[in-house]
């Protein structure tokens, strides 16, 4: 079987998903391909389960901290971690998201979703391998590619004879580890390295690099490493793990660290050191795509590759790897399909993203070694929660607040705010940068009180 469609867009993630229905409902014959799961990373192994993880585990943590607050457990700090009632909390909610994303793209009139896996046979044609058997040809004269990533790991002796896990197979577990071995000091590893320490696991956290976050600031990040150690998580920093080993009483783990080398033992090891791309098995060469070398397929301002009529979007193309940023990429792509008149290029926005450890670290814009590295002059405002009211009403004081600000121009390049809700406080500066508003509009603002929000009049008063 051989159809010829308008569009073909290969993965269902938050970018493919919803440019597949927009073309669609435009009136263009479209074919979205999807593998595994309708959804993409985000809703199936992502964001969407391992913030209800993440929330389980704050409640655990806020039932153990009951006593600071002045309420008081008959058991004392004492907390029992069901994570099989986790789990399930966790699938019904992924469950919930991903059917209506599915019944969503089945109520759509010219849209064909095929389950299957698809390559490339030729520059605007594919194969796609059923995922109940059989196979159909494609073709169109315009193709989006958005299959997204896949946990990276790194080639450690040892470790194809050790079962380790990841972000999606730690969350399957119907049991808390009782030691957990983390290789990776990103995202992921801080913050489901936190959560399961939450749970009730001994945590041990082996980062290659010399901080954790790399991309941030060195005063950020070791603002939220002192927040993990004091929560018991082992943190080893500079720690290059060299080889692996396990059987049927755990994992043992060596690493070269300070130096000298150590291993380090656990009941279960999490694979948490980064991404890589899933286009190893795309059959990009029959198309005369070429990747980058890191196997991501490399795009312009607009999402266009260097084959005409081929589009690549979303975590694939190595850029920012957030939903948000492929949803984005997603009204990039529809516009100029579609020709709305809108000339908007990925390069224009200001990116912004939240690391969801407790508490949360939200960042906007450049940092400060950015922002110094593209020339800037810069004014640098800091505060620690510890001066911010309302982290002291709520008895959450760790973490801090700091902006970065154009001394010329006095608008705000960027920030970091790891405190309670530091998601949300850097969503309210990302408005005001897309405003172009001065710090001094935020410094003078009438904001109410007693807010999070409010420490920004504090914040920029430090100027």
């Amino acid at each position: 079987m051989h159809d010829t469609y308008d569009a073909i867009v290969i993965g269902s993630g938050q970018g493919g998903g919803p440019l597949a229905g927009r073309l669609a409902k435009a009136g263009r014959h479209v074919a979205l391909v999807e593998r595994e799961h309708v959804g993409g990373t985000c809703v199936n192994e992502g964001c969407t389960p391992t913030k209800t993880v993440i929330a389980s585990a704050q409640v655990a943590h806020l039932m153990r901290r009951s006593g600071d607050y002045g309420v008081l457990a008959t058991d004392g700090r004492k907390v029992t971690v069901d994570l099989e009632r986790v789990r399930r909390r966790k699938r019904d909610v992924v469950e919930s998201f991903r059917s209506g994303s599915e019944r969503s793209l089945g109520g759509i009139d010219d849209l064909d979703l095929i389950m299957g896996h698809a390559r490339f046979t030729g520059p605007h044609e594919l194969a796609v391998d059923l995922l109940h058997g059989g196979r159909r040809r494609l073709s169109a004269p315009v193709i989006v590619v958005d299959v997204g990533t896949r946990p990276a790991v790194p080639p450690i002796d040892g470790i194809d004879s050790v079962p380790y896990l990841t972000n999606a197979t730690l969350m399957e577990l119907g049991r808390v580890p009782e030691r957990l071995v983390v290789i990776g000091g990103g995202y992921v590893a801080a913050e489901l390295g936190q959560a399961f320490g939450r749970f009730g696991s001994r945590v041990t956290m082996l980062q290659r690099g010399s901080q954790l976050l790399t991309h941030e600031d060195e005063d950020v990040a070791n603002a939220l490493t002192d927040v993990l150690r004091e929560e018991g998580i082992d943190v080893h920093l500079n720690a290059t793990v060299t080889a692996v080993a396990g059987d049927e009483r755990g994992v043992r783990v060596t690493a070269r660290v300070g130096g000298s080398d150590r291993t380090f033992e656990g009941s279960h090891l999490l694979m948490a050191a980064g991404r890589r791309p899933n286009t190893d098995d795309l059959g990009l060469d029959a198309a005369g795509l070429a990747t980058d070398e890191q196997g991501f397929l490399p795009v312009d301002a607009r999402l266009r590759t260097s084959l005409a009529g081929v589009y690549a979007l979303g975590d694939v193309t190595g850029g920012p790897a957030f939903t948000h940023t492929s949803y984005d990429d997603y009204r990039i792509l529809a516009s100029d399909l579609l020709g709305d008149g809108e000339r908007r290029g990925r390069d224009e926005r200001i990116l912004a993203y939240t690391v969801f450890t407790d508490p949360q670290l939200g960042r906007v814009g450049l940092t400060e070694r950015e922002a110094r590295e593209a020339g800037y002059e810069v004014q640098v405002a800091s505060l620690p929660m510890s001066h911010v009211a309302r982290a002291i009403e709520t008895d959450d004081t760790r973490g801090l607040m700091k902006a970065v600000v154009d001394a010329s121009t006095g608008r705000v390049l960027g920030a970091a705010m790891l405190g309670p809700e530091g998601g949300e406080l850097s969503s309210a500066l990302q408005i005001a940068m897309l405003g172009g508003l001065p710090y001094t509009v935020l410094r003078d603002a009438p904001i109410a009180h007693p807010t999070y929000a409010e420490s920004l009049n504090n914040l920029f008063a430090k100027l």
